[in-house]
């Protein structure tokens, strides 16, 4: 099948992918590659979940996942010591339902997956402590159904992480990022937000205190970098604008400056696409 034509399910687009040499890297980055344990471990021991976990400190109990996927995510916060229930619309054995199933079953962990969409949970009010979303919001088909959904499931106090999500800066972006992504083009369902569109959405639904992380200033939002390997790459990009290697290494090995050129950076970052991630909580009764 030639890459311009589209997929009849994102399973086959995956398959292909796996398939082809020159996107083994890609492959490694979306999680896509098999075991799938040793994929769902990968996750894991990254720098993005170690972020993520630390705003799950101290909380316990059950956790939902929207938009499992292969469930990476659900392993990892099963592996924190949560009752996980894995939310995937898609059956998919590679991707979807059948592949979390899977994934439970050879890792031994306890993860209930249940076939539905995020507008309509089937729980009742205040079934979990945690709901957590990885590059779901920008897939929904009704954002604010969405959010309002989650909201209503989640116990009073408890906390919906919502990491990786596509923003862009005007709606006439959207074509530009759609053109650019490395993977809509094989099956389609890649969207992005405006910035005010999430965090309305989010306190439309009810959500309150909703921490946003920024795209250069989170380790959740570098992935596949880790915040060592984004300090390397930016110094080898103003190597090549003025060429003294050293003196950038010893500039910004300083964590206060480095964090301050990035602050600085973000006031410029207008990338179709760039990722934000938020952290909101349920008040608590």
């Amino acid at each position: 099948m030639s890459v311009d034509q589209k997929f009849s399910s994102w399973e086959e687009a995956v398959l292909w992918l796996r398939d082809q040499p020159d996107r083994r890297q890609l492959v490694l980055d979306a999680y896509y590659d098999d075991p799938l344990l040793e994929a769902a471990e990968r996750y894991r021991s990254s720098e993005e979940w170690r972020h993520i976990s630390s705003y799950l400190k101290g909380r316990g109990g059950t956790a939902l996942e929207v938009g499992a996927g292969r469930g990476i995510a659900s392993y990892a916060l099963a592996r924190e010591g949560f009752g996980v229930v894995a939310l995937e619309p898609d059956p998919g054995r590679v991707v979807g339902a059948g592949a979390i199933r899977d994934l439970a079953c050879r890792s031994g962990l306890s993860i209930e997956v249940v076939e539905e969409f995020s507008e309509r949970l089937p729980f009742d009010d205040a079934s979990f402590d945690v709901v957590f979303a990885r590059a779901v919001l920008h897939h929904t088909r009704d954002l604010n159904v969405a959010c309002k959904e989650m909201h209503r499931v989640l116990k009073p106090g408890g906390v919906f992480v919502a990491v990786r999500e596509h923003v862009i800066s005007r709606e006439s972006d959207l074509d530009t990022f759609l053109r650019q992504h490395p993977l809509h083009h094989l099956y389609g369902g890649e969207h992005a937000f405006l910035l005010s569109r999430y965090v309305d959405a989010l306190s439309g639904a009810g959500f309150c205190d909703t921490t946003i992380l920024t795209p250069l200033r989170s380790p959740i939002n570098l992935f596949p970098y880790t915040a060592d390997a984004f300090r390397e790459a930016i110094v080898e990009r103003l190597s090549r604008v003025l060429p003294l290697r050293s003196v950038w290494q010893t500039i910004l090995r300083s964590d206060r400056l480095f964090r301050m050129m990035l602050s600085v950076a973000e006031r410029f970052d207008h990338r179709p696409g760039r990722l934000y991630s938020f952290i909101a909580q349920k008040a608590a009764v």
